[in-house]
């Protein structure tokens, strides 16, 4: 039985839920790694970059082959980096928007010039206020 397409999809975006397969997914933007070089710029335990790994690979994102004694991985296809790069994209406009409500919610929390200060602000500078 075939799975729906909106369902492979979610899988596939699960599979971006953690951040060590996304930081592997990051390395391996840039070619193939082995192993080794992943552990290095990866502060996990090897077992734990072992399963996210294998993890990526079931999902067909990445593809592994030996070189001699080393396991090297890389990036199944480039459509997985232009993904990252989407995210990037969006996660830049989310915190820009974010950032601008921020600024405007600051900018109406100023008092007008003259208002008198909070009572709250009065209460908490008293010995006891409060209590």
């Amino acid at each position: 039985m075939s799975v729906p397409l909106y369902q492979a999809k979610a899988e596939l975006f699960r599979t971006l839920g953690h951040p060590v397969r996304i930081r592997v997914l990051e390395l391996l933007q840039d070619g193939p790694k082995p192993v080794r070089d992943l552990l290095t710029a990866i502060d996990v335990e090897a077992s734990n970059l072992s399963q996210q790994l294998a993890v990526l690979r079931r999902a067909g994102m990445v593809a592994s082959h030996r070189d001699g004694p080393l396991v090297v991985y890389s990036l199944s296809t480039p459509d997985v980096a232009d993904l990252l790069a989407a995210g990037r994209r969006i996660l830049g406009a989310v915190l820009t928007d974010r950032d601008a409500l921020l600024d405007e919610l600051r900018a109406d929390a100023v008092p007008a010039a003259g208002s008198a200060p909070a009572a709250s602000g009065e209460a908490g500078s008293r010995p006891g206020a409060g209590r």
